[in-house]
């Protein structure tokens, strides 16, 4: 999955904004106020992931933490949430090595487990917009 195609995917999904909270080039997707998943170009110096971003598009997506570190061990291009609470956070290195699904997928759980965080209210008025 390409950038340009990962932002159409989270821009697609119910009540979900774009914003710039920590400036230009990192772009937060928000539902409701409640970000759900971080997309950035990777520079290589990033502490801790030994150059693996350097020149990909990664995105960060939260996830239940059991769930979090199959996908580590299952998938080269998933780390710890860079910047993010390592337990509820991945990072997932969009250089190809992930089928489009499973992308989408982690996308789908990320955003359903900020929803499930949500009031009932906010949840009914979002969950039939799916």
């Amino acid at each position: 999955m390409d950038e340009s195609t990962c932002r159409a995917y989270l821009l697609a999904k119910p009540q979900t904004l774009l914003d710039y909270p920590f400036g230009e080039g990192v772009e937060v997707y928000k539902v409701n106020g409640k970000m759900f998943a971080i997309l950035a170009l990777g520079k290589g110096n990033e502490k801790g992931t030994e150059g693996k971003m350097a020149g990909h598009y990664c995105i960060s997506l939260k996830c239940d933490p059991e769930e979090a570190m199959m996908l580590r061990d299952i998938f080269d291009a998933v780390i710890p949430g860079y910047h993010l609470n390592k337990a509820q956070w991945n990072t997932v290195i969009l250089d190809g090595s992930i089928p489009r699904g499973e992308i989408e997928r982690m996308i789908d759980n990320s955003f359903m487990l900020v929803l499930s965080k949500m009031t009932k209210k906010d949840q009914k008025f979002i969950l039939p917009l799916l």
